[in-house]
């Protein structure tokens, strides 16, 4: 995607001042990749941007939603996946956890009503689909699953004797990561949780967009520290 940016040097071109113009281009239908894990390292100030702008008929794909009771009653003004499935903006949900199985919240109840897609995939097979769309391949062959109901309808391949099902890539339109630091150029330095998913999430996206706790000029992170190179992040936005 093209973007004008005026007069702004090259290394503050994906710098951006405010959250709402690091989300443009974000319409309605679009796939949505969301990083975090178990409820932890969630990029909240995008997801309530998103909120926000009220794009709907998304297709959101992440580790899983975990309603604010299940883990976090001290945070009540904390949003997750689950916020935006309440507010009715997505349409289909692709998570190994799709909800918390104790507090399954309004993405078990828009489920059970038959208002929500759900595809639950594992948490090895989602990773390697997401790894597959990052590198620009159709797909890939992996050994979970053959043998079981979930063979049917799928490609099933004989590779060193041992059946194989075909896993699609998955390809996203925004990818929205929490990061502790991140040079103006889209250098990514993570803390914790903010680790698990991002790295391949932010691969497989069209636009990579990132929250970060501190922006430095370039040379102001230690090399030896960036765990997602500018290469793959296209926007970021300080938060705090």
């Amino acid at each position: 995607m093209a973007e004008d940016f005026g007069n702004q040097s090259t290394t503050s071109r994906k710098v951006y001042p405010s959250v709402a113009d690091a989300l443009s281009g974000l319409t309605d239908g679009a796939v949505v990749v969301i990083g975090g894990y178990a409820g932890r390292g969630v990029p909240e100030t995008l997801v309530r941007a998103l909120m926000a702008a009220g794009v709907k008929n998304l297709t959101c794909v992440c580790q899983g939603s975990w309603p604010r009771q299940a883990e976090f009653p001290d945070r009540p003004d904390r949003v997750d996946v689950a916020d935006l499935v309440e507010a009715g903006l997505v349409t289909k949900l692709i998570a190994p956890l799709p909800f918390h199985p104790d507090h399954g919240g309004p993405v078990r109840d828009l489920w059970e009503s038959g208002e929500l897609e759900i595809e639950a995939v594992p948490t090895g097979i989602l990773a390697e689909r997401l790894r597959a769309g990052g590198a620009g391949i159709g797909g890939v062959f992996l050994p979970t699953g053959a043998g079981t109901r979930f063979a049917n309808g799928n490609e099933v391949r004989e590779i060193d004797g041992r059946d194989h099902l075909f896993q699609p890539a998955l390809k996203a339109d925004f990818a929205l990561l929490r990061a502790h630091e991140a040079d103006t150029l889209g250098n990514l330095v993570y803390r914790g949780t903010q680790r698990n998913w991002n790295p391949i999430m932010a691969m497989c996206a069209a636009i990579t967009v990132a929250e970060v706790d501190q922006v430095h000029e370039l040379g102001g992170i230690d090399p030896e520290l960036v765990i997602t190179p500018a290469i793959f992040v296209d926007r970021i936005v300080q938060t705090r």
